[in-house]
């Protein structure tokens, strides 16, 4: 598994372990190197591959990450996963300074999408 200085950890910790939803650092290869509190409270902790949240083998087909890290920016995907069954407003988020590392958090916002799309999703 890729390794990240504990700097970096620790201000992980401190900007995103009280955000509502589950939050990931995770690295270019898909390690999953921290995780917030609402992550670990579903049971999801440091040391598995993102991928495998969704039982996928190998990256998910909506994956922003490699686009985000070449841009250097962070990438917005909003998109209708029908492994949770919701609408996610996602996003991947480099961490400046520090190569091949990224912050990935996507909120639900199903209660807020239109009925009628919502109809040809389920």
């Amino acid at each position: 598994m890729a390794h990240v200085q504990p700097e970096i950890l620790e201000s992980f910790k401190l900007m995103w372990n009280l955000y509502p939803s589950p939050v990931f650092l995770v690295h270019k290869d898909r390690d999953i190197l921290a995780t917030n509190k609402a992550a670990q409270g579903l049971g999801i902790n440091a040391g598995i591959k993102c991928h495998s949240l969704c039982e996928n083998q190998k990256v998910c087909p909506g994956c922003k990450a490699n686009v985000s890290l070449k841009k250097n920016e962070g990438v917005r995907q909003l998109a209708f996963s029908s492994y949770s069954n919701m609408f996610m407003d996602g996003y991947w988020i480099p961490v400046d300074g520090v190569d091949d590392v990224y912050v990935h958090f996507g909120n639900d916002i199903t209660e807020y999408v239109k009925p009628e799309l919502l109809e040809g999703q389920k």
